[in-house]
């Protein structure tokens, strides 16, 4: 049936209500919209063409094949800006030069014209408005067949310069207050909510209860694989689609009530809503869980080799630390929720798959581009499918590009500075592999990107000064390694230390002596030590008003318990959920306290060797922590847990117990990190309008389920897989994860920070110091420095950057800076229209090919092995770098006083 072409009352019932802080004022019946065809002649009547073809231009639409039939956004804004007035505007654009004025996600031209715009400068025109535009009603044919005079696309405005002071008032405005200051959040959201699109429906259980199986599935057997394969959130979504819309066509349209509520089966087709909120029943327990090392770290004889660690033991473990996170999540939501800084650019490539697949879109030519998202999405995918068959089987030198050392296999220093297995990954063409260059996603912000590396190269400077200096010994070790090593340069073994019940045995101590850190752990645990006050002092200081402020909506809301959540938050996704109704705290709290009772039941009947206190040690520092924590992840896509912090505090307060730290924690990294996963849920919700209730209910029922999954495969890798966690394992399970966990226990737990800081290793101890005094000059150039490399200045990164070590390196690294400038930095800031359409439906379906060409791989040609021996698949393994794994450059026997290094014998801490 043909569109009808009269709009006029769709129009209007965008405009009907212009208080952009009712819900209302940003709803579209998207049927009664979509259902006339709505030309740029019949929006906005009280603009001008030119003014109109400007708004286009500013949404990045001035490529559209056909200007007869407008996206809704577009209709939308268009309208928008028409009915906002320039007092209002000047309102809202003084408000965000306060609020972004440290942003460093806020553009810095948009900000320098609005600080033009509210000064009233008017700097002329480059090029006037082209007055030749034709009128609204002639509008309606193809612009590429219109006469080089009257082309909409020659129009040569400088849309960063002020040349129609009330006219860009009134679109600056409007884009802030009715979409989004960001672009890369407009790229993938949209700026009006449709309620009564279809969302939580039985098609959403049926299909996220069969994927978070087949996800917690693939997720944990691949999870200890270096590097790991993930099957994210992106990735399901390619698959969503497909299974939505077939449910759509077969299942029967019944409906049925249980207890007063009618249950629709095929309300109709596959919704976007539902494509999302199924996308989110998946994602919330889409990753392996951090107690996977404890279960690994207690179950396997190479480790505690605690057989008591029955099933019982592990469904408690796992469901109090995977739930414990939940009851601060809600708390969390007017922190890293509601306020429009909070914009988590790691969840961004999920959202714009989701409106790739499920959203119509307009034709366009960008640069020559026609191809639709949707089109370039599979297209992507299959190539990634097949090409990644090359690096992970065919040709592994493309992943393990370690090209330098095969020039002198032979020659230590060239593989400890350059290798990629053994080395410290110093190589400009690291790998060819998407998924070792994934490691710096097309999602992180440029500026994230260098900050961390900068980071990491001074990590690596450092490593090699303390490693060729044998600073405290770290000659005799390797030199990227996570592992402890004993006085003789031998992988230490905490069954030697500990007595039948796993606790800290002096007399077996003193044969052994305490275990050895090699030179890249002594500066990743230098860096942790200092990241922790440095990032607590800093954030606070740095982000003390929006930090504030969301205090004061969570104590008001304490005060009133009927106080809507959203009140006080005035960006405009939050006045769309507005509408929706909230999950109450109280059910966060009930949450929170099933999961303590859990918990405390663990430790009572099992032999954990873990006080009570411990538990609620570990809620209490992440209570602390979590706003700074997630603050920094919200912004900037980088995050770190409290292990270290955690695991030291407990080192001292239960010396000798490596069981008690283990346990301790696991939550007290988890309580966050899990926190911090529903949140970045809620966020993607909130971007997508989906209803909080709705997925409160599914997060629920989502982990719930995929915990028992991921225990049944931990223990049949466990039981199953020939060499598992082996450092030599022939598909790579070397699990680097639970040997850092491991490595860990033994010594903040067994042997004790007192030992390591009173007489191994004391100048760790100087790092909190460190840490603790580098924000007041970090503070003073944020606040004096240059503006321009100021608001872009992210010291807690570049402390981070030091974290990229042990087992990891600079290869992990280089590769991903490369494609950040290339699709973070050129290509949004020459090419934005294509980077907001491609760029992250490129990340996501480059990383859909290579999860499902894993998998297919692995159970096809290496669970039964199947490998091909020739020069590309063995030149990586046969030098140095492969050995410098695990040995050192001296060895101690032979070099070292009476055989062997370190402290003396009789003088052990």
């Amino acid at each position: 049936m043909e569109k009808d072409s009269n709009p006029i009352t769709n129009v209007t019932s965008i405009t009907s209500n212009t208080n952009r802080l009712e819900a209302d004022a940003h709803q579209v019946d998207l049927n009664a919209v979509t259902s006339n065809v709505i030309s740029i002649g019949a929006v906005g009547e009280a603009l001008t063409s030119s003014q109109k073809f400007i708004i286009l231009r500013r949404l990045n639409y001035e490529n559209l094949n056909s200007f007869d039939d407008l996206p809704v956004g577009a209709t939308f804004m268009i309208e928008k800006v028409q009915t906002m007035d320039e007092e209002e505007a000047i309102s809202v654009l003084k408000d965000a030069l306060e609020e972004f004025q440290d942003d460093p996600n806020f553009p810095m031209e948009t900000y320098d014209l609005i600080e033009k715009l509210i000064a009233g400068e008017s700097q002329g025109i480059k090029g006037q408005l082209n007055t030749s535009f034709k009128d609204k009603e002639e509008y309606v044919h193809d612009v590429h067949e219109k006469d080089d005079s009257s082309s909409l696309e020659h129009s040569d405005v400088n849309l960063n310069e002020v040349f129609d002071r009330n006219f860009q008032l009134r679109l600056e405005a409007a884009l802030i207050a009715y979409w989004s200051p960001y672009p890369e959040v407009r790229a993938v959201t949209d700026c009006f909510d449709d309620p009564n699109v279809e969302c939580e429906t039985l098609r959403v259980y049926i299909l996220g209860l069969i994927w978070v199986g087949i996800g917690s599935f693939v997720n944990q057997f691949f999870s200890e694989r270096q590097p790991s394969i993930t099957l994210g959130s992106s990735v399901v979504q390619l698959f969503l689609y497909p299974c939505g819309t077939f449910l759509a066509a077969v299942l029967p349209k019944w409906k049925f009530t249980v207890w007063g509520t009618t249950f629709d089966l095929n309300p109709g087709p596959w919704t976007s809503k539902e494509q999302m909120l199924t996308t989110l029943f998946y994602s919330v327990s889409g990753g392996s869980p951090y107690v996977s090392s404890n279960i690994h770290v207690q179950k396997m004889p190479m480790y505690y080799n605690n057989q008591w660690a029955d099933w019982g033991y592990q469904i408690l473990l796992m469901l109090s630390n995977n739930f414990l996170g939940f009851g601060l999540a809600g708390v969390m939501r007017k922190f890293a929720v509601y306020p429009a800084r909070a914009v988590w650019p790691t969840l961004l490539p999920t959202l714009a798959l989701n409106a790739s697949l499920t959203k119509p879109e307009k034709k366009e030519n960008i640069n020559g581009w026609k191809i639709s998202r949707f089109a370039f999405l599979w297209t992507v995918s299959g190539a990634s499918f097949l090409y990644f068959w090359f690096p992970n089987y065919l040709m592994q030198f493309l992943s393990t590009f370690n090209w330098m050392t095969w020039i002198a296999p032979n020659n230590r220093p060239l593989a400890e500075v350059t290798g990629s297995l053994g080395g410290l990954g110093l190589n400009p063409f690291p790998s060819f592999d998407w998924n070792v260059l994934n490691n710096a996603s097309l999602a992180y912000p440029f500026y994230t990107q260098v900050s961390m590396y900068i980071g990491s190269f001074l990590g690596f400077l450092s490593i090699i000064g303390i490693y060729y200096n044998n600073h405290l010994w770290t000659g005799y070790m390797p030199i990227n390694s996570n592992n402890l090593f004993t006085n003789e340069g031998v992988t230490y073994d905490v069954k030697a230390v500990v007595n039948e019940k796993s606790l800290f045995d002096e007399k077996k101590y003193q044969l052994i002596g305490p275990p050895y850190y090699t030179a890249a752990n002594l500066v990743v645990y230098g860096a942790f030590f200092a990241i922790y006050p440095f990032a607590f002092i800093y954030e606070v200081i740095a982000n003390y008003k929006p930090m504030y402020f969301a205090l004061k909506q969570l104590y008001k809301s304490f005060r009133n318990i009927r106080r809507s959540n959203f009140e006080g938050f005035n960006d405009p996704h939050s006045r769309m959920m507005s509408q929706y109704k909230e999950v109450p705290d109280w059910w966060f709290g009930i949450v929170l306290v099933i999961s303590l009772v859990l918990a405390i039941i663990c430790v009572k009947v099992y032999p954990a060797e873990t006080p009570v206190w411990g538990i609620f040690f570990a809620l209490a520092i992440n209570f602390v922590f979590l706003i700074p924590l997630t603050s920094i992840y919200a912004t900037t896509g980088f995050s770190f847990g409290l292990n270290v912090l955690v695991e030291l505090i407990v080192g001292y307060a239960i010396p000798g117990n490596g069981l008690a730290l283990n346990f301790i924690k696991a939550f007290g990294y988890n309580i966050t990190g899990q926190a911090e996963n529903y949140i970045t849920d809620q966020k993607m919700a909130h971007y997508a309008k989906i209803p909080p209730r709705a997925l409160f209910r599914n997060q629920i029922l989502s982990v719930f389920v995929s915990s028992f999954i991921f225990l049944a495969v931990i223990n049949f890798q466990i039981n199953s897989i020939e060499d598992y966690c082996s450092p030599t394992q022939p598909q790579k399970f070397v699990c680097p994860g639970v040997r850092t966990f491991y490595s860990a226990s033994i010594t903040w737990g067994v042997i004790g920070p007192k030992k390591v800081f009173g007489g191994l290793y004391p100048i760790l101890q100087y790092c909190f110091l460190i840490g603790a005094l580098l924000p007041i000059p970090c503070i003073l150039f944020k606040k004096y420095g240059p503006k321009s490399v100021a608001k872009y200045f992210q010291p807690t990164l570049i402390m981070g950057g030091f974290l990229n070590f042990a087992p990891n390196n600079l290869s992990y690294l280089t590769g991903g800076l490369y494609l950040g400038w290339a699709f973070m930095y050129y290509v949004r800031r020459r090419y934005l229209t294509w980077w907001e359409k491609y760029n992250y439906v490129l990340s996501g379906s480059l990383s859909a090919g290579v999860a499902f060409s894993s998998i297919i791989i692995f159970f096809a040609v290496q669970y039964h092995d199947k490998s091909i021996s020739w020069w590309g698949n063995d030149v990586m393994y046969e030098g140095m770098d492969y050995y410098a794994r695990t040995v050192g450059r001296l060895n101690a026997t032979e070099s070292a006083p009476d055989g062997y290094f370190g402290i003396r014998k009789g003088h052990y801490p």
